[in-house]
């Protein structure tokens, strides 16, 4: 049995609404609190002082600063299974070019494809330990992984068997994804429904036999995969999880994500009225990707409207070499939070319970990270500067 604490605030984040606003009225907020842990018991969060009378035998850990305590933040959009970098096409999307001056010289998502092809199994790994470990040191204790660099059956499952071998090397819990439907490669010779056909019949049968992912990704979009391909598709993946790559550019992918009630529909920034009203009725999350409206210079998701409208939406960073390569989590949530006017309450919802509902999970009561202040609103007022000063994974500080 163990104790710890004193923490100045805890604020579990247990019991809030999954849908629509929130007020920070609405926050619990446990002054002076501790955590009882016992091996094979949820964890009993309280009044320290009583907790430490109702059990005066438990080993102390003790808190001795100024602490602030959050759930350990989901991550639940990543691309963190990549080699190579993007930086080319970065200094030439702020030099004022377009997507297709990129691609024409040699970039897009068809560059980190080539570098992640010609990466072998071990470096993938180890790129992917990497990036998560950062996650985790930052208080994201839960990350998914997406494929989709490797777009052929070698690379598709080399990235796949990455990710897995990643998870024993690192405290992070990392949940994969296929994304094999990211767009259709340079060099499979037919249509998209030809690729897609390839998935279903070559690629997601090992996937399946192996187990190396139950959730199923795709890209909806003019230069990715078409409402009605993407639709056909997703009928016959029904035994995966689902999640959508949807209104990134232009609208119609959450429409498709609703209608095959898929777990979230991310990205988001060109969503209609229509759209926002259609998620919000349905129990699709809603997923922001502010870190892509910044490394694009695009407006983010309509991250308000959809919360007033009543939806579900969680906050991810798609942490990835192209659109979003800084990974900051945090970060990104406090800047769009800003821009949107998001109450502290609705961006931690967004990070911990409503990003689990978008991963299909419930909330680990096992993950916590602690910030250096006196008060909750500290961190979000200092916009990602402040990090977590530690962090537990699985009661276990890290």
């Amino acid at each position: 049995m163990r104790l710890i604490g004193p923490f100045t605030q805890i604020l579990p984040l247990t019991g809030l609404p999954l849908k629509g606003p929130l007020k920070d009225e609405q926050l619990e907020i446990i002054e002076h609190g501790g955590i009882w842990v016992e091996e094979g018991k949820d964890p009993v969060i309280g009044d320290y002082r009583q907790l430490a009378q109702q059990h005066p035998a438990a080993e102390k850990e003790f808190i001795d600063e100024p602490a602030v305590l959050l759930p350990g933040f989901i991550d639940c959009h990543t691309h963190i299974c990549f080699a190579g970098s993007r930086s080319m096409d970065y200094a030439m999307r702020i030099a004022g070019k377009s997507y297709l001056d990129i691609a024409r010289a040699g970039g897009g998502i068809w560059d980190s494809v080539t570098k992640t092809r010609a990466a072998d199994d071990t470096e993938l790994t180890e790129h992917t330990v990497a990036r998560a470990n950062r996650h985790l040191k930052q208080g994201v204790t839960t990350i998914e992984v997406k494929s989709g660099y490797g777009l052929d059956l070698e690379n598709e499952l080399k990235m796949l068997r990455a990710i897995r071998t990643a998870s024993l090397y690192t405290k992070a819990t990392l949940i994969p994804a296929c994304l094999a439907a990211h767009i259709r490669p340079k060099d499979f010779d037919g249509d998209e429904k030809a690729y897609l056909h390839w998935v279903l019949t070559e690629l997601l049968p090992v996937i399946r036999e192996e187990q190396l992912a139950d959730r199923i990704d795709i890209f909806i979009e003019d230069t990715a995969f078409s409402p009605a391909a993407a639709k056909q598709f997703l009928q016959q993946v029904k035994d995966f999880r689902i999640t959508v790559h949807a209104d990134q550019f232009s609208s119609g992918g959450s429409a498709v994500a609703v209608e095959m009630n898929a777990l979230s529909a991310d990205h988001l920034e060109a969503s209609t009225e229509t759209d926002i009203r259609r998620l919000a009725a349905s129990g699709t999350v809603a997923v922001a990707l502010p870190g892509a409206s910044l490394g694009l210079g695009v407006a983010y998701a309509p991250a308000r409207k959809l919360l007033d409208a009543g939806a579900c939406l969680a906050i991810a960073s798609d942490w990835n070499p192209g659109s979003a390569p800084m990974g900051d989590l945090l970060l990104q949530a406090a800047v769009m939070s800003a821009a949107e006017r998001l109450s502290s309450a609705e961006v931690f919802a967004a990070l911990t319970s409503r990003a689990a509902k978008a991963l299909g999970m419930a909330m680990p009561q096992q993950d916590w990270q602690a910030y250096p202040c006196k008060d909750y609103r500290e961190i979000l007022y200092q916009q990602g500067s402040m990090k977590p000063f530690m962090v537990w994974k699985k009661e276990k500080r890290i």
